[in-house]
């Protein structure tokens, strides 16, 4: 089965809220939409294609994506050769972007995760400044936990808030079935079609979740935590409890996941971003399982609804003391954080997986000149085959935009040079 452009995944009714066609209105030039129930309305080319692309993911018209254009990214995760690197940026779609800060004005965080038509727009909005290699969609991590049925809340200047964090192993028994995981979340799936649709295949379009321990911890910390104490403390108290919903949260995020790449996603991210706060024994023993689980249910069930395989990246933060058994877990690309020197974690993983990474963020503090330095020195580390370049962790609000695009051009500049010598 070819990887390429041309193995285009089909929309099955069953992974989306059903939506009756006479719900949707007419959508014409100049015409406002707010098909949500957010109370926000758009405008433009998101907001007027939408009640078609519904329509289409519903079973009610034929036509099928636009053929991708630019698959450099796709084929360097397969581990094909690439006529350059390809690069895109975690949170590329973010606050650093002042268009970004003005779409968000209107409505708080979980709204605008809600409304498929302000996830398409600020998926697309760094795509018109910079010429990346790969789209991500605008979502969050914390959407599973909430279809689960806890309730977060995004604080300003603090980050994500559980009002009721799990606190005992009865607490289990509040979560919803992880089989409705799915039902609850088709805004997601509608904004990846909406998206995949907008994109006119420029670039491929990255869906993606948090793993499995990292939704742990929040779930039980109830928002951000620099020990990760609480969360820590059920592993050692409540093993039993703690396998029980890690497990509950692998069941959520398998279909979640092949219900992204049935809405158009065609590459998958798992964020583990609280890797880092587990050494090598608790990591083997409460990540490591279920990141792999991910990994093989998400494949098969992809074969068994019919579906083209995608590659799939697994990110693990501070994850460096298991290197070699993420890249044999199960994933085309191991993402890499800035504290891991390229040349060594290539040693440690083989050629089998693909790179990606790891540009310390910081980094776009630097002048450009010297941002041009850093991306060279990166790239003839990694290698010119088998690697993606990314930064080591997220953008972050208050960086220039112009040395986002400095970065991005060195990368396609220097990678480009690297395979004529």
């Amino acid at each position: 089965m070819e990887h390429g452009s041309k193995s285009e995944s089909r929309l099955k009714l069953s992974d989306f809220q059903a939506i009756r066609e006479e719900e949707i209105p007419d959508a014409t030039e100049g015409v406002e939409l707010d098909l949500t129930g957010s109370g926000s309305s758009y405008s433009g080319d998101c907001a007027r294609s939408y009640p078609r692309l519904i329509m289409e993911a519903n079973g009610l018209g034929s036509q099928g994506f636009p053929e991708l254009k630019n698959d450099t990214f796709l084929r360097a995760a397969w581990g094909e050769d690439t006529d350059y690197t390809p690069v895109w940026c975690m949170r590329q779609a973010g606050r650093y972007l002042p268009e970004f800060r003005e779409t968000r004005a209107a409505q708080d965080f979980f709204s605008t995760c809600r409304s498929p038509e302000a996830c398409c727009e600020l998926t697309l909005q760094p795509l018109r400044r910079f010429p990346l290699d790969a789209a991500i969609i605008f979502s969050d991590i914390l959407v599973v936990p909430q279809a689960l049925g806890m309730e977060v809340t995004m604080v300003p200047g603090k980050g994500p808030s559980f009002p009721e964090p799990l606190r005992e192993e009865r607490d289990l028994e509040r979560l919803r079935d992880p089989a409705t995981v799915t039902s609850e979340l088709g805004y997601v799936f509608q904004a990846i079609t909406l998206t995949r649709q907008q994109l006119a295949g420029r670039v491929p379009l990255i869906g993606f979740a948090g793993a499995p321990w990292t939704l742990m911890t929040y779930m039980i910390e109830g928002g951000g935590s620099s020990t990760m104490a609480q969360a820590k403390r059920w592993l050692y108290q409540k093993p039993q409890a703690s396998h029980q919903l890690l497990r509950i949260l692998t069941d959520a995020l398998v279909p979640y996941l092949v219900g992204q790449v049935a809405a158009g996603a065609q590459a998958l991210q798992l964020f583990e971003s609280h890797a880092g706060h587990l050494g090598p024994q608790l990591f083997s023993k409460f990540a490591l399982p279920y990141i792999r689980d991910v990994a093989k249910r998400v494949k098969a069930r992809l074969q068994e609804a019919g579906l083209a395989p995608v590659p799939m990246i697994i990110f693990a933060k501070d994850g460096h003391f298991a290197l070699e058994e993420l890249a044999h877990a199960g994933y085309e690309v191991v993402g890499l954080d800035w504290t891991v020197a390229p040349k060594k974690a290539r040693e440690r993983v083989g050629k089998t997986v693909t790179l990606q990474g790891n540009l310390d963020p910081c980094a776009l503090y630097a002048s450009k000149e010297e941002i041009g330095r850093l991306v060279q020195q990166m790239l003839d580390d990694f290698g010119p085959q088998r690697y993606i370049a990314n930064l080591g962790h997220g953008l972050y609000p208050d960086m220039d935009p112009e040395h986002v695009g400095a970065f991005v051009d060195a990368v396609h500049r220097h990678s480009r040079l690297l395979r004529q010598n």
